[in-house]
């Protein structure tokens, strides 16, 4: 995992290799991030300096060949020739901006090394739940427990190490170190910085990132996944050319507009191959990350947290700690990077009573009412939903205080009796007598200027004195750095949580940080991180003693959808947008960086309410389904037959929950532009579900192919289409030319037959070995026009199906 040679570092996991070396002056220079090579002479892959730079400054005259400018390096100062973007900017001791680190020791730790007051990965050298067992003593007389210390052992050989380097300036007494925890299991090295300040005069942070990489130019692109609201995550590609290419968010928050995690990739990388690195960070608020591309074709890659409106003072014998990033490498492709990171989040992020466990249907009333419900609409909801197999009802926003519209009652959480005359507690009571659990919406961080919290406590709010507000959806945010905000929340939230016996928690942030200032800071410069900070700590108060509740993060949809969120909520609400055709791009973005057991998705009603696009109740189901399946729409509005469809859409579920939530996803490319290929397979490579999406048809569509990867290549699979439902307004005008007699399309006669009568959708079945399925599938083909019948496949505008994929016999040698 960590060894060092002749001062030479060599970072390993099962696939790759990071390998880095002091230099004679004490500098970190970066040596080689790939494939997996064994420990050898580095030589052959230093960058040379046989030749002198022009413009270029010797960092000693007795070497005028060693230019840092032109060194990949681990880490880079400012003020010693360097002219590449620095992950730092320091107003040092005395005054100027000028820093040289060099190394002066190092150390290696079995396992992670915490990060006080911030979320950060951790290793599974202890067993979940159990405290660490040690010493003899404890093996006395109990097999059981010697069985499971053996198993403790067993984990501690695949757990991590971390690599504690110490650098120094030593002229201004200021100290950095830099942690390398690397996860052999899952290809993943995380790091982080710590700064220190031993001087007896202050210094000032204006800049201080996580990570610095330096790696040699392989005509890369970077990858990143932007939107807005509605339209979170879409990737987007550019290539990287001189100069610096950025990804940041200044909202306050990870936000919806950039997602921190970002791929730098060769230009010719596929889905399945091609060198890709992946690069994320565990934090929530403003982040920065970028890719610069040096005149000799170096491309140094920075991420932390963003500069913008940052400033923090040390004084003498304090610290500051940046947030832990997280690396990755692959050779597979984009789809290699993203299930090292998908395991490494499933099995070093999220943690608690949570981790791995499937998670629940649910149903959430948001769409069906938004703020006109009852007691009675609310329970008539939740009956619908148990007939058809839901297991969890959601309460969203509406039930507290005078919220009646988005105006006011944020702040005051207090049950309106008006709508539950019985309270929050009698009314879960009748949920659980339906037979469901109980979750519940809250937007803590959040505060009207019309409710009684603000009225009561307007210095809780975050204004400038002296200026107007700024309001978001009409609401201000709490001020998070002030340790009274934090308890307020902390209190009056757990005191709801406890009464009604809530399960479930959806965490809601709806509003950009505007007014950036707290009169709890005597350097505004630090707001932005303390504001974080302060969340975390609420996080950590509510829900770390209550770890049997399943918390979702949501911030206006993904606005928040970031390791460090993840580290509380095992799961975090995608978008708002719940069109299926739009979570193609935005679930489809996110699953690069995140697993689909993260992602909340569900089925609405059509034509939706964020496009007003008219999509089939199939295709919304299918696409929820590569996730965490729920439904947010009015369930009396719906006919006999799409209420059958959504029983068996659950029932469908509920079999392969652990497969869809917890499989090896990936996205497989297809030949035609819209079409979008979804899979996920299970461990033991016997079963896997793939998604066959339809974006726009074409007239008269070509054949289609369906690949199916990782699958066992000698081994003989069943590939069948689930079942699904084929109404007749599908076929709009089309019907009275097959019908002896002719009918409105629109009319009385056909739309009650829609109701009540469906038609059976094209159903193939096929056998072949994984080498074959890997070749492709030819399916049937797509309606062209004329002559359907139950082998054509009608999928027109937005249609789709799933595929099943099972074992039906090995071979010899595989048995």
């Amino acid at each position: 995992m960590i060894t060092v040679k002749d001062n030479i570092f060599y970072l390993t996991t099962k696939d790759t290799s990071y390998w880095f070396q002091i230099t004679k002056y004490g500098h970190l220079e970066q040596v080689y991030y790939g494939p997996y090579l064994r420990e050898q002479s580095i030589e052959g892959l230093r960058f040379k300096r046989t030749a002198t730079i022009g413009s270029s400054i010797a960092y000693d005259q007795e070497d005028v060949s060693y230019c840092l400018d032109n060194l990949p390096l681990e880490w880079s100062g400012i003020g010693y020739g360097d002219y590449r973007f620095s992950p730092s900017e320091i107003k040092m001791p005395d005054q100027c901006f000028a820093n040289d680190f060099i190394y002066v020791s190092h150390e290696i730790v079995a396992g992670h090394i915490p990060i006080e007051g911030l979320p950060h990965a951790y290793d599974d050298s202890c067993l979940e739940g159990e405290a660490c067992l040690e010493g003899e003593a404890h093996l006395k007389g109990n097999s059981w427990l010697r069985e499971r210390v053996l198993e403790k052992e067993e984990k501690k050989a695949t757990a991590c190490e971390t690599l504690k380097i110490l650098l120094s300036d030593e002229a201004k007494k200021v100290y950095l170190y830099l942690f390398y925890t690397v996860y052999p299991k899952v290809n993943v090295i995380t790091r982080r910085t710590r700064i220190e300040n031993h001087h007896k005069e202050p210094l000032v942070l204006r800049k201080f990132l996580s990570m610095m990489l330096d790696l040699p130019n392989r005509n890369f692109k970077m990858i990143t996944f932007d939107g807005g609201w509605i339209k979170e995550a879409n990737r987007h590609d550019r290539k990287i050319t001189y100069g610096m290419h950025t990804n940041f968010s200044t909202t306050g928050a990870s936000s919806n507009r950039h997602n921190p995690g970002f791929l730098m990739a060769e230009e010719q990388a596929t889905q399945h191959k091609g060198w890709v690195y992946g690069f994320n960070l565990i934090y929530s608020g403003n982040h920065f990350g970028g890719i610069e591309l040096s005149g000799h074709d170096l491309t140094r890659v920075v991420l932390g947290i963003n500069p913008h409106c940052f400033e923090w003072e040390l004084k003498k014998g304090e610290a500051f700690d940046a947030p832990e990033a997280v690396l990755t490498f692959s050779d597979k492709g984009f789809n290699g990077v993203s299930h090292h990171f998908h395991d490494f989040i499933n099995e070093h992020i999220v943690r608690g009573d949570w981790k791995g466990r499937q998670r629940p249907v649910l149903l959430n009333n948001w769409e069906a009412h938004f703020f006109k419900f009852n007691q009675s609409k609310l329970l008539h909801l939740a009956k619908q939903g148990k007939d058809l197999g839901v297991e969890l009802f959601v309460l969203d926003d509406g039930w507290f205080g005078e919220r009646n519209s988005d105006t006011a009652g944020l702040g005051d959480y207090h049950v309106n009796k008006k709508k539950l005359p019985s309270g929050l507690k009698g009314f879960a009571d009748k949920i659980r007598e339906i037979g469901l659990e109980f979750g519940l919406w809250f937007e803590p961080e959040m505060v009207n200027e019309d409710s009684e919290l603000f009225r009561k406590h307007p210095e809780y709010a975050i204004r400038i004195p002296g200026r107007r507000n700024t309001l978001g959806r009409n609401q201000l945010v709490l001020d998070l750095c002030n340790s009274k905000v934090q308890d307020y929340i902390i209190e009056s939230v757990g005191r709801i949580l406890d009464e009604a016996k809530v399960s479930y928690v959806k965490w809601d942030m709806n509003r950009h940080i505007s007014d950036a200032f707290s009169p709890t800071l005597t350097n505004q410069g630090e707001f932005y991180h303390r504001y974080i900070l302060g969340l975390y700590r609420v996080l950590e108060e509510i829900f770390t003693k209550r770890p049997h509740i399943l918390l979702e993060s949501c911030s206006s949809g993904g606005n928040r959808f970031d390791l460090g969120m993840l580290c509380y909520s095992p799961q975090v609400w995608s978008s708002d947008d719940t069109d299926p055709i739009e979570r193609l791009r935005i679930q489809g973005g996110l699953s690069y960086l995140y697993p689909p057991s993260t992602m909340g998705a569900h089925v609405s009603s059509a034509p939706h309410q964020q496009t007003l696009r008219e999509t089939p109740l199939s295709t919304r189901f299918n696409v929820s389904c590569f996730g965490n399946l729920g439904y947010e729409l009015d369930l009396k509005y719906l006919t006999r037959l799409e209420k059958q469809e959504i029983k068996e859409q659950i029932a469908f579920y509920k079999k392969h929950r652990q497969l869809l939530q917890y499989g090896r996803f990936s996205r497989i490319e297809s030949l035609k532009e819209n079409k979008v290929l979804w899979q996920t397979v299970n461990r033991e490579q016997t079963k896997a579900i793939s998604g066959f999406f339809q974006t726009l048809t074409t007239a008269s569509e070509g054949y289609d192919v369906l690949k199916v990867f990782d699958l066992k290549k000698e081994v003989m699979y069943q590939i069948t289409t689930k079942q699904q439902n084929l109404y007749i307004k599908r076929f709009g005008g089309l019907v009275k030319h097959i019908l002896p007699v002719e009918l409105d399309p629109n009319g009385l006669i056909l739309r009650t037959a829609n109701k009540v009568h469906k038609l059976d959708d094209c159903v193939e079945s096929y056998q072949g070995d994984g080498a074959l399925l890997e070749a492709g599938i030819r399916l049937n083909n797509q309606f062209m026009g004329s002559h359907y019948n139950p082998e054509t496949r009608l999928l027109g505008d937005f249609g789709s199906n799933l595929y099943v994929i099972e074992v039906v016999e090995e071979k010899e040698e595989e048995k």
